[in-house]
C-alpha cells in the first residue's frame, strides 16, 4: 500500500505528526508512505524511526511560499507520479482540496473546510485540543478509532554519544542541568509572533536557581537565529552555560538528559514532551492544553495578557518549586 500525507508547518508539525505516523504504521505495517513537507522541516525526521528503516520518505515543497501556477503544477506531478491508495492531508489551503481531487487517488482524507468536497473523508477540525490530537483525528478516515499515542522521537547512538560529550564539555555530567530556550525564530520574526521572554524576566529565574540550587548549573540553547538574545543573557547572567547543537537529534539528546526544561513555544518544547523531560513552557497567547498533552510533567503558564512579557519571573519560579 503507498500512502502520501502532506504535512506544512515547521519541525515542531512534524514531530507533532509523528504519533498519526506510529498508528498508521501499525494499521498498516507494510505500508511505503511519503511525507510532503517544507523544506526547512525535513530536519525532524532525523528522529523518526520510519525514516531511517526505509519505510517513510520525505519529499519537499514550501507550502509557505508565494506559489504560482507552475509550482502547483509542479506538485500536482509529484502526487502522479506514484500511484497512491491513500492520501492524508493537514493543509487546510483550497488549493490543497484541488489538487488531490486532480491525483486521482482513491481515498482522500482532510478536515472539513471550504475545500472538503474534494475529500472522499473529511473529519471536523478540533482546534481546542492537543495539536497532536487534531492531527491523530484524521486516521478516522482510514478506520482508525484508537487514542492518540504519546509523543515519541528516536535517538541514533550517534546523538546520544554527542550530547554526553557536550555534558563532559560543560561539566554537568553527572550533576544534572536545567534546560533554556528563548524560543526565536524567523518564522516568529518575520510573522510578528510574541514568543520571545525578556531578558531581564530570565535573569531574575536563572539568578533564583543559582541561588537555591548553586550546585545544579543552568544551560541555555543557542539556535541559529537567536544569537543576540543568548549573548545578552550570558552577560546578564554569569555562570550560565551555552549548548549549540547543529541538529534536531542532538538537541532532543540534550534534552533528554536535563532535569527539566524552560521555554517558549518550539520545537525544543515538542521535544521536551517526546523524550518526557519535565518542562515548563511560557505560553504567552496559546492555551497549555493546544500546546501540551494533559500530564503533570508539562506545566503551560499562559499570560492574562496575552503578552509573553507579562509573565512574572514569580510565577514561572514558583511553579520550578512547586510552590503555591
Amino acid at each position: 500500500m503507498r500512502i502520501l500525507a502532506l504535512v506544512p508547518g515547521g519541525i515542531g508539525d512534524q514531530i507533532l505528526f509523528f504519533p498519526t505516523l506510529e498508528d498508521l504504521k501499525r494499521s498498516y505495517p507494510n505500508a511505503k508512505i511519503d511525507i510532503i513537507a517544507e523544506p526547512r522541516s525535513k530536519a525532524a525526521y532525523r528522529v523518526n524511526k520510519y525514516f531511517h528503516d526505509k519505510s517513510l520518505n520525505v519529499v519537499n515543497f514550501d507550502f509557505k511560499d508565494r506559489n504560482g501556477l507552475a509550482d502547483w503544477g509542479n506538485l500536482l506531478g509529484i502526487m502522479r507520479d506514484v500511484e497512491y491508495d491513500a492520501v492524508l492531508s493537514l493543509g487546510q489551503i483550497p488549493t490543497l482540496g484541488l489538487l488531490l481531487w486532480l491525483t486521482g487517488i482513491p481515498k482522500r482524507v482532510g478536515y472539513n473546510t471550504a475545500a472538503s468536497w474534494f475529500l472522499t473523508n473529511s473529519l471536523p477540525l478540533k482546534t481546542d485540543q492537543y495539536k497532536a490530537e487534531t492531527y491523530h483525528d484524521l486516521l478516522q478516515g482510514f478506520g482508525i478509532t484508537t487514542a492518540c499515542p504519546n509523543l515519541s522521537v528516536t535517538l541514533l547512538k550517534e546523538d546520544i554519544a554527542w550530547a554526553e560529550r557536550e555534558q563532559q564539555r560543560l561539566g554537568i555530567k553527572n550533576s544534572g542541568y536545567i534546560l533554556l530556550h528563548s524560543g526565536v525564530t524567523q518564522v516568529t520574526k518575520t510573522n510578528g509572533i510574541d514568543q520571545i521572554y525578556p531578558v531581564n524576566n530570565w535573569q531574575k529565574i536563572i539568578q533564583d536557581i543559582q541561588k537555591r540550587q548553586p550546585q545544579l548549573p543552568v544551560v541555555a540553547i543557542k539556535g541559529p537565529e537567536d544569537e543576540e538574545l543568548v549573548s545578552e543573557l550570558l552577560q546578564a547572567c554569569p555562570g550560565l552555560k551555552l549548548t549549540s547543537p547543529e541538529n534536531v537529534g542532538e538537541l532532543a539528546a540534550m534534552i533528554a538528559g536535563a532535569n527539566l526544561m524552560i521555554c517558549t513555544p518550539g520545537t525544543p518544547m515538542h521535544l521536551a514532551v517526546a523524550v518526557q523531560t519535565y518542562t515548563i513552557a511560557l505560553l504567552g497567547p496559546s492555551e497549555p492544553k493546544q500546546l501540551l498533552p494533559n500530564s503533570d510533567k508539562y506545566i503551560g503558564i499562559q499570560s492574562n495578557t496575552a503578552a509573553m512579557a507579562d509573565i512574572s519571573p514569580e510565577t514561572v519560579i514558583k511553579k520550578i518549586w512547586g510552590e503555591s
